[in-house]
């Protein structure tokens, strides 16, 4: 685009979402299964933070780490869904140019967040069952509050990087979004202006904040799994296992939905496919995480069962 295209077109100053335009007989029945989900999200995410928080069995720090997840996971889906529950009952689903950047911030935010916090879950299994003798020195108060810190900082550097550089585009047209909410490729697409900074800060970030720490994770798994196959017995290797299970599924669920979702060929795919794909990592997952923890794991199901019972104060029978 020339300067002086550029100068014959208008600022944007609200952008279209085209995100399930292609079904509008189906809106009643996407707010609906939306809602139930958003819904589910919450409420399973919120038992797991009470759980954390009240029940004495699970003050450690793998139910700390796992009580911080679902605070993102409630953060995250808070930041789409409810404009994307709105969005179902106009005709013309929109978003400020404002609130679109704010969206960027906190989800970048989140997801950044929780790449990090994923790894520092990961070093704590690996120190629970390759160092038990030293893990409660190894993974001490301070230690859990600064890992958790970290993720913050890291999620919280990342976003601000990509916010402020998003906010310097220019944006003059087309202001159409194919997707329910806002992201930073998706921006960047819009722009009539340089957008070479803010790719080469992306690809940086995706090394750093989303590769490091899904590499982090993977060395940790590894070493556990040698770890636990040098146990003689099989109860012995089975139970070792089983404290990691929840959260290796959790990992799996997350950089596989993710990695389909930002490093499959954008080509050839219709708008559908596109929509899809995207629910499944920022819609389905946060919803999984509790569900898949309760099913895996004794120790928050025994919490769970106890916190709807109305009996929060208790320790797991022996």
């Amino acid at each position: 685009v020339t300067p002086l295209e550029m100068n014959n077109q208008t600022d944007v100053t609200e952008l279209i979402f085209l995100g399930f335009s292609n079904h509008p007989n189906l809106q009643g029945l996407f707010f609906l299964v939306f809602l139930v989900i958003y819904l589910i999200t919450l409420l399973g995410n919120v038992l797991i933070i009470m759980a954390t928080r009240i029940s004495s069995a699970l003050h450690t720090p793998m139910y700390y780490f796992l009580g911080n997840l679902s605070f993102l996971d409630i953060c995250y889906t808070s930041t789409t869904i409810p404009v994307m529950l709105v969005n179902f009952f106009r005709e013309k689903k929109t978003i400020s140019y404002r609130g679109c950047l704010s969206q960027i911030f906190f989800l970048v935010t989140e997801a950044g967040t929780e790449c990090v916090l994923l790894a520092a879950m990961a070093y704590d299994r690996y120190v629970a069952i390759c160092h038990p003798l030293q893990y409660p020195v190894l993974m001490g108060v301070k230690v859990c509050v600064c890992l958790v810190t970290g993720s913050w900082l890291c999620g919280l550097v990342n976003s601000v990087t990509h916010t402020v550089l998003a906010a310097t585009l220019t944006l003059c047209g087309p202001n159409q979004i194919s997707h329910f909410l806002c992201d930073v490729p998706l921006l960047l697409k819009l722009s009539c202006s340089d957008t070479s900074l803010n790719e080469f800060v992306l690809h940086v970030a995706s090394a750093t904040i989303g590769l490091s720490p899904c590499l982090l994770t993977a060395v940790s798994y590894i070493l556990i799994i040698s770890a636990v196959l040098r146990i003689p017995s099989a109860q012995g290797r089975s139970k070792a296992f089983s404290t990691c299970a929840s959260h290796l599924t959790v990992v799996i669920v997350f950089y596989g939905t993710a990695n389909f979702n930002y490093d499959r060929p954008r080509e050839g795919y219709s708008l559908d496919i596109d929509i899809l794909v995207s629910v499944l990592f920022c819609v389905m997952t946060p919803m999984l995480n509790p569900i898949i923890y309760s099913l895996r794991n004794k120790e928050v199901k025994y919490a769970l069962r106890k916190l709807t019972a109305g009996s929060p104060s208790y320790t797991l029978p022996i």
